[in-house]
């Protein structure tokens, strides 16, 4: 266990990280037309699309930042944010499990409709399918490490997990050490959130990096359908002159 866990959490951090940011490079010097997600909007955009689309992307992104700030902020900081081991471990229960039940919610919408829509299921790529399916896996396994914590509220398994991330980020030897005796269900849901990681540049999931800040104060885009053509296309015939 111990060669599997340095296998795992201090040398495949580096190599999902280094494909992370290199592929991430590489792609979008090589391929930008790909450099997007493909929209399915116009093939089915029912009431109930909409609203997983909004939960599971408000869900992932509190999870996101939440996981950032939660691994990476020193223990000696949390008296600042009037924090102790315990106060900040119910607050990331409680946190992510209303976040993440509102990612699954949405994902568990946006998955459906992925594979068994037709139409929808026809247009999408095969990473597309893949990374909204391991997205799911990570999701169910980050809920199930909160009945985990349930059981000691002390914080100290949190602990071990944030000097492994400080470790990891600051390069320094033994991370992997730190994880021994935490709960397998910890383990896995590490390990799934690195090889989201390792599988982002191949995957829409790089439209990410092109943060749409402008997307908030642009004007509502209006689709109308050429009459014209629409009249040609019944009609059979020719356009007329004006």
């Amino acid at each position: 266990m111990h060669t599997l866990d340095f296998l795992l959490f201090e040398i495949y951090p580096y190599i999902a990280g280094s494909i992370f940011l290199f592929g991430s490079l590489v792609r979008y010097d090589m391929s930008q037309y790909t450099w997007k997600t493909n929209s399915s909007q116009l093939l089915n955009n029912s009431m109930i699309f909409q609203i997983g689309s909004y939960l599971f992307h408000i869900g992932i992104i509190f999870l996101f930042f939440g996981h950032l700030f939660g691994l990476l902020m020193p223990p000696a900081l949390y008296p600042y944010f009037g924090l102790t081991a315990h106060s900040k471990q119910l607050l990331a229960m409680i946190s992510g499990g209303l976040a993440g039940t509102a990612a699954l919610i949405g994902a568990t919408i946006l998955l459906y409709r992925r594979l068994f829509h037709r139409l929808v299921s026809a247009q999408s790529l095969r990473g597309d399918k893949f990374i909204l399916i391991l997205l799911y896996v990570q999701l169910l396994f980050g809920l199930a490490t909160i009945p985990v914590s349930a059981q000691h509220l002390d914080g100290s398994e949190m602990e071990m997990l944030v000097h492994w991330a400080e470790h990891i980020v600051t390069f320094r030897p033994g991370a992997s050490t730190y994880l021994a005796g935490v709960y397998w269900v910890f383990k896995v849901h590490l390990f799934l959130g690195l090889t989201v990681f390792l599988a982002f540049p191949f995957t829409r999931l790089v439209h990410i990096w092109s943060v749409p800040y402008r997307y908030v104060g642009r004007r509502y885009q209006v689709v109308r359908q050429d009459q014209g053509r629409s009249d040609q296309a019944r009609s059979g015939g020719k356009p007329g002159r004006i």
